[in-house]
């Protein structure tokens, strides 16, 4: 059963390249060249855990000949630009600390200071919390913790003090003030000004509970409490990731343990099962389960949800396997794009695209979790 999968993902990296890959659909829809992006980032990470999983070296020999077309010797990266100053940009990053690792080449340390420093520069809100873009003043939103929190706790652990205090805080921050209580889910985006169209005036919140935007902080939450030592800071990450999940799976689809685009609205027309979301929450469980910081039937939960993605959205076209039901992208404004309003309206009129890495990646990550169930570390 499991073959496909293997197929999929070597199909994709045969067909791609570091200029015009198969996995970046949103670049190729607006023709633009490629760059430095958070897109390709996840499916490399992707990539680099199915070496490691599997002993197969043509998965992070395809990312070092990635990444190496967009790193230069002096450690600055082709296309990055720091001074647009967007969270986004900060998550391909990641990869270097495993490039790094594997090769020793000091290029790749080099990169990781220009990241590094362009993170120390990202401006705040007053909570001090990054804000999610230099277009976005003093906006949170969920995605941003996965995009620059992951790199910030790895820069910490390989190369900091080991002061994790202020990637815990800004975790702290969006529970505190973006945590519904009652739905016991999470807004996609917080206002700390109340000034943006979308926000609610007095909360600062967005509207609704957009399925992607939890699944970018589950996982942030679990591959961060991967990093962190033991200690109160790493419980806290992990009580909130277990608050998360106990909040969210009431919302599952019975029949096929995935989740809905908008999560509170299953069934509702126009809605549908989403399957980037619903990988990343079944990442998140079964990595959480593996590290022992979620109960074990997390485990049997995120099998069932990755289980239910393959049958429902892994199907042939022709020869060619294709992974369907991606929502292309979703967001919040700008103010001169009044369309991206953060209702539910606007959430189900976004494009749903196949084989896009948004989904791809952590559908990938989703089954190298599945193959550690039965190959314990």
């Amino acid at each position: 059963m499991y073959q496909k999968i293997n197929d999929y993902v070597l199909h994709l990296i045969r067909t791609s390249s570091p200029e015009k890959t198969a996995w970046n659909i949103e670049r190729a829809r607006q023709g633009l060249p490629a760059t430095w992006n958070y897109i390709d980032g996840c499916m490399l990470n992707a990539l680099l855990e199915m070496t490691e999983i599997t002993g197969d070296s043509c998965y992070a020999d395809f990312v070092e000949g990635f990444i190496d077309s967009f790193v230069m010797e002096d450690g600055t990266i082709r296309t990055f630009q720091p001074e647009k100053q967007t969270l986004d940009d900060i998550n391909e990053g990641r990869v270097l600390f495993p490039l790094y690792q594997m090769t020793g080449k000091e290029k790749y340390r080099r990169a990781m200071n220009v990241m590094k420093k362009a993170l120390e520069e990202q401006p705040r809100t007053k909570e001090g919390s990054f804000w999610h873009k230099k277009i976005y003043p003093n906006q949170v939103w969920l995605d941003g913790i996965y995009m620059a929190q992951v790199f910030a706790a790895l820069y910490e652990k390989h190369f900091g003090s080991g002061d994790y205090s202020d990637i815990v805080g800004q975790i702290r921050t969006v529970r505190d003030k973006m945590f519904d209580e009652e739905k016991r889910l999470y807004y996609h985006g917080y206002d700390q000004s109340r000034s943006v169209f979308w926000a609610d005036p007095v909360t600062g919140l967005s509207k609704s509970f957009w399925l992607r935007a939890q699944g970018w902080f589950a996982t942030a939450l679990v591959d961060i409490a991967g990093i962190l030592p033991e200690g109160a800071e790493k419980e806290y990450i992990a009580a909130v990731l277990r608050e998360m999940m106990d909040g969210l799976l009431p919302y599952a689809d019975q029949e096929s343990g995935m989740f809905w685009q908008v999560v509170d609205q299953g069934g509702r027309e126009g809605n549908y099962l989403e399957t980037s979301g619903s990988s990343m929450m079944a990442y998140a469980m079964l990595k959480g389960a593996r590290l022992g910081i979620l109960d074990k039937k997390y485990a049997a939960e995120g099998l069932k949800t990755f289980h239910g993605i393959m049958n429902r959205y892994l199907t042939f076209e022709g020869e060619n396997l294709v992974l369907d039901g991606i929502c292309l992208v979703a967001g919040l404004g700008p103010e001169k794009d009044k369309r991206r309003d953060g209702t539910y309206a606007y959430y189900i009129s976004e494009p749903v695209v196949k084989n896009d890495a948004k989904g791809a990646a952590p559908f990938v990550m989703c089954y190298t979790e599945v193959m550690r169930l039965n190959r314990p570390e």
